[in-house]
């Protein structure tokens, strides 16, 4: 089956928790849906009947599957609270940062308004390194703009891996609606549906550890922010910001290097130029890894997937090999935004370093929290 454009535009900008659930959708709408059109009694439907009901389609399960998600109605929200902050940008939660700390409105003052829009936007590499030397202040602005970037990062990140396992669960629930009616016409035994039982309850566990991990990386965001007991709850972006194909040029990074360490006094541009080795280090790295799990990684996924699909479709694939391949899929794109965010994070450090920062630690790649505890550069 030949991919559409809309299909490869999905897969590079928005990690497809979707198209999984949609294929757990066509698992459940096997027996519902065919049968529906011929008896009310699904549970007491042949198997092998209804596979032939399906067959009258064009494309088998993929039709009734299309049907299924496009008359489906969409769930209900499970947030219980109204969020009553908005940040659905970066800079947003720098800006909001600088509120909660009123100190910051001198310094802020000095820095100049031009400055202080390119460090809100993330454009630190735009500013002039004669900074450092002329306003002794600009360090603590960076480094409050620094906190409440990473602080949304993350809580991004983890909101986005929330919203991609739930839909991960709700095919694990197809499936295992799928064995239990498969058991009840006798083409199951209890020991096959006891496996769909097993992926459920992987998958319930998934979201419970991704719902926690959600929840702290909020509550870290308005923690930074100085505001709680003020917001319970903030409205963010379903998904990070896209990441750039090209990472900074070399020659740019030198040269913003050495300007910046010319402008340090000598045992602070030794200490530096370590940090800059190793951000940089960090940074490239993290951009590879982003740029590969999803330029290939995903796309061999879902390729993988949707002839998966196909082969099950026509019998020529078993049950358990679509669910196996549902499972790495899922696993994939969790893998893919995590890279996503450790290359944001990444991409910080490596501003502030070119600040004159000195961040306690670096990006480790893979990491749950984005970061290592290990020291760096001391």
């Amino acid at each position: 089956m030949k991919r559409t454009n809309r299909s490869k535009s999905v897969i590079r900008r928005r990690y497809p928790s979707k198209a999984l659930h949609a294929i757990a959708l066509g698992l459940l709408a096997i027996p519902v849906l065919a049968s529906a059109q011929l008896a009310p009694a699904p549970a007491e439907k042949d198997w092998r009947e209804a596979n032939d009901e399906v067959g009258k389609f064009k494309r088998g399960h993929a039709d009734i599957l299309k049907w299924e998600a496009q008359n489906t109605p969409a769930p209900q929200s499970q947030e219980e609270a109204t969020p009553s902050l908005s940040l659905m940008t970066a800079e947003d939660a720098v800006r909001q940062a600088w509120k909660a700390h009123r100190e910051l409105v001198w310094s802020m003052g000095k820095v100049g308004r031009a400055n202080v829009d390119l460090i809100a936007k993330g454009r630190w590499t735009e500013l002039d390194p004669m900074l450092q030397r002329k306003v002794g202040v600009v360090d603590e602005l960076l480094e409050v703009a620094v906190q409440g970037r990473k602080a949304w990062i993350q809580a991004v990140a983890s909101r986005q891996t929330l919203k991609h396992l739930r839909d991960a669960l709700g095919a694990a629930e197809a499936a295992n609606e799928l064995g239990r009616r498969m058991v009840s016409v006798g083409n199951w035994s209890k020991l096959q549906q006891a496996q769909t039982q097993l992926a459920l309850s992987s998958a319930q566990m998934n979201v419970r550890r991704a719902q926690h991990a959600a929840t702290q990386a909020e509550a870290a965001l308005i923690k930074t922010l100085r505001l709680t007991g003020v917001h319970s709850t903030i409205a963010l972006p379903e998904r990070l910001p896209d990441m750039p194909t090209m990472a900074i040029d070399q020659a740019v990074f030198d040269d913003r290097a050495e300007a910046i360490a010319s402008q340090l006094p000598r045992a602070e541009s030794m200490r530096n130029r370590a940090h800059v080795r190793l951000a940089q280090q960090a940074y490239q790295a993290s951009h590879a890894l982003a740029l590969n799990t999803r330029d290939e990684v995903l796309k061999v996924r879902e390729f993988i997937t949707e002839e998966t699909v196909l082969h099950y479709n026509g019998m020529l694939k078993s049950v358990w090999d679509l669910l196996g391949e549902v499972s790495n899929q899922s696993q994939a794109v969790v893998g893919a935004i995590d890279a996503q965010r450790d290359f944001w994070i990444a991409e910080t450090d490596l501003q502030w370093v070119l600040q004159g920062g000195a961040p306690d630690s670096f990006v480790s790649l893979g990491g749950s929290g984005g970061e290592t505890a290990a020291a760096a550069g001391h």
